[in-house]
């Protein structure tokens, strides 16, 4: 029976304690994209500028600026925050079994998950070494497997690609029927090495030649579940007894094998069988690289001495140098082991126990630095499964420590550029040099805005003078709406003939419950002419809001600022005015935002009128002998009723547009121009976009204002993106 031990919990414990991090690397990454987003904006107006001055000092300066290598650095952050967020989403810790082909790798993975050569093949007989296989302990299921299988896209562009880019062989095949139909390009002769190359060109054969017996499985989109008994056919490439009959392994992309290992005190952990190095696969370092960056917290590299004597070969040397370059934040010291994998005399390598002695004292000669270095026998059970206990222990008591380390570095290299995006944004405010506005600009400019200012009050009070006028008249527009929605009250009543309701009190047995649905469909019926009297608001507002626009415009020359379109004028000017400019922001916000409606304004005050036609509130109910007859007099009686009083309601209404416009108008002035300190915001608002106003008399000044603030906005939208608590994601 399966027992939680105090080592199972504290791996439970430790993978829950990662969850947090994956959020806050989150946010990280949100920010680091819109990061990009904004230097992506800055570096497009850095090119417009180079061809708008003509000075060539700034012209130099601009030159400086240098945000394609942010941007690579970005790229490069985004890429391993990747990595570190896929450490911290598994449900597992992973340990990868590394090693070149036939070094015990196989077997000690078999040792250590009571799988056999049927599901991991070993190296006695040639097999597939390119499938990842990734072996997840569950004590509670009988031995399955899940296989992922390549698209063809992905099979194309990860498996054959290589291939030809490796061998020279030319443009890569476009698509699978390509690829097929195609013969193979011939081996260059002036490819350096001999072998090497012509047995990667063997294995881009095998590829081609079998196309046909595996080209169905990269159509499938979504994993496969097999049973213990099919593992073999979808990772191996011949059976036990040497048969090469199976190919569906070459379009696996990785298999995932759930099963119970022998040792039932390793908890939430998998193993990860790496591809078998030195077999000429192409690719096969490139994703041993990609999977110790991403896939695993721990390495067992796996070593297997000859028993007639061996050494640390350069291929060794290069392994590790391999592995240890695929996480560069966290050096591999700190999270692999060395297996020497000690054989018996009666073995097919002998006895070579002695070497692995000697191979462990000369480890650190050749700068093999690992945790530390165990010699066990892969292929004996016992022995495997304390190499696994020894590496346990140490992830509980270090892993987390490890995480600390390897987020502080990714951390550490967020600030490195965060540092760097601040200096070359330094770099583009000075780019302009100092503003040098030309020194009679200021008595120009007082002038022209104190003419803006006598012109601009004028015409806004002449406005409100009209509105106050007005304000208790009728509105014309609403006026006629409303009429026009009670005639068609009165045309198209919605009441049903006699026989229309003799056949309606058929279908649903009796008069009163045809009455009934008379009256609710005869409410809706009426409700929905009155739906039109938000159009004829919508136009009473807008014009209003035109008119105040109007004024806006031409005694207020803001029309210089925007697009041309009344309907968003208001809009506009609110988003120009700065955020410190409070009185005149919140005026043009409120008239931006003022709405007059339907809904609002009028529904809740006509409603009332309808309750005669709602079943539960009519005055009129039916006889207990009722008929067609009086059934339809009661319709047009209770329709009747709510026309006239709909129609007295409105009535009543008919100046409330008037009222409102004068209402936000007033509203609008005082913010803008009766509330003390309104005149001076007005003047620093128009100071500043005085280029853009007077363009006659401050074009040449104008146009360098513009860029400039344009280029000083761009700049801050960067910096802010920047800010310092952006890319904090430890604490």
């Amino acid at each position: 029976m399966y027992v939680t031990t105090n080592r199972t919990g504290k791996i439970a414990s430790i993978i829950e304690k990662r969850r947090p991090l994956i959020e806050k690397i989150e946010v990280v990454e949100a920010n680091l994209h819109l990061l990009s987003s904004k230097l992506h904006h800055l570096e497009n107006y850095r090119h417009h500028l180079l061809t708008a001055v003509n000075d060539q000092n700034v012209y130099g300066r601009l030159q400086e600026i240098d945000l394609t290598t942010i941007q690579n650095s970005i790229a490069d952050e985004l890429n391993k925050l990747a990595k570190l967020k896929m450490r911290f989403c598994r449900d597992t810790l992973n340990i990868g079994v590394v090693g070149r082909a036939r070094q015990g790798k196989s077997r000690l993975l078999q040792s250590l998950t009571g799988l056999t050569a049927a599901e991991i093949p070993d190296g006695d007989r040639q097999h597939c070494t390119g499938v990842r296989s990734t072996i997840h302990h569950n004590p509670n299921v009988d031995t399955y497997g899940e296989v992922w299988f390549h698209s063809e896209r992905s099979f194309l562009d990860e498996v054959i690609s290589p291939y030809y880019q490796k061998l020279h062989l030319g443009n890569t095949p476009i698509t699978i029927e390509e690829f097929a139909t195609n013969p193979l390009p011939k081996l260059p002769q002036n490819l350096p090495g001999y072998a090497e190359p012509g047995a990667m060109y063997e294995h881009l054969t095998r590829y081609h030649t079998h196309l046909d017996k595996y080209r169905h499985l990269l159509q499938n989109l979504l994993p496969r579940r097999i049973s213990r008994d099919e593992i073999r056919e979808y990772v191996a490439q011949d059976t036990p007894d040497g048969k090469r009959v199976f190919f569906n392994y070459l379009a696996v992309r990785e298999v995932k094998i759930v099963c119970n290992f022998p040792n039932a005190d390793v908890g939430q952990i998998a193993l990860v069988d790496m591809p078998g190095l030195g077999d000429t696969g192409v690719g096969d370092e490139e994703r041993l690289m990609k999977t110790l960056g991403q896939d695993v917290d721990a390495v067992l590299f796996v070593r297997m001495p000859k028993s007639s004597g061996d050494y640390w070969a350069d291929v060794d040397v290069r392994l590790y140098d391999t592995s240890r370059a695929a996480l560069v934040d966290l050096p591999i010291n700190l999270w692999s082991f060395m297996v020497l994998n000690q054989t018996a005399a009666n073995s097919k390598n002998g006895d070579n126990s002695h070497n692995c002695q000697d191979l462990a004292e000369t480890l650190t000669d050749k700068h093999l630095q690992v945790v530390d270095c165990l010699i066990a026998n892969c292929a004996d059970n016992l022995a495997a499964n304390q190499v696994l206990d020894q590496v346990l222990d140490y992830l509980v008591i270090n892993i987390t420590s490890l995480d600390q380390q390897y987020g502080s570095s990714r951390q550490e290299r967020l600030i490195q550029l965060q540092n760097s995006v601040e200096a070359e944004l330094e770099k583009a405010r000075n780019a302009l040099g100092q503003s040098t506005p030309q020194d009679n600009w200021f008595p120009v400019f007082e002038q022209l805005f104190n003419q803006l200012w006598n012109d601009l009050t004028s015409g806004l009070e002449r406005l409100l003078r009209q509105l106050r006028q007005q304000r208790n008249a009728d509105d014309i527009d609403f006026k006629q709406q409303v009429e026009a929605a009670i005639q068609a009250c009165r045309h198209d009543t919605g009441i049903p003939s006699l026989e229309q309701i003799e056949k309606r009190r058929d279908r649903i047995g009796g008069y009163p419950n045809a009455y009934y649905q008379y009256l609710n469909e005869i409410r809706a019926h009426l409700s929905q002419n009155f739906l039109l009297l938000d159009e004829a608001l919508k136009r009473s507002l807008s014009q209003l809001k035109a008119n105040v626009a109007q004024v806006l415009i031409e005694q207020g020359r803001l029309g210089k600022l925007t697009n041309g379109k009344k309907d968003e004028f208001f809009p506009e000017i609110t988003n120009l005015i700065p955020e410190n400019l409070s009185k005149l922001k919140l005026g043009f916000h409120i008239l931006s935002d003022f709405d007059i409606s339907y809904r609002g304004l009028i529904q809740h005050r006509i409603r009332k009128h309808l309750d005669g036609l709602t079943p539960d509130d009519t005055s009129l109910q039916l006889s207990k002998s009722p008929s067609a007859k009086e059934l339809l007099a009661n319709l047009k009686a209770l329709q009747a009723e709510a026309i006239y009083g709909c129609e007295t309601a409105l009535e009543d209404l008919l100046c409330e547009p008037s009222q409102a416009a004068f209402a936000i108008v007033e509203e609008f002035i005082d913010r803008v121009l009766r509330a003390e300190g309104a005149k001076i915001e007005w003047r620093i608002f128009l100071e500043e976009m005085r280029a853009e106003i007077w363009q006659e008399e401050f074009e040449q000044l104008g146009e360098r204002t513009k860029l400039r603030r344009e280029w000083l906005n761009s700049i801050e939208q960067a910096a802010t993106a920047n800010k310092s608590d952006s890319i904090k994601f430890l604490n």
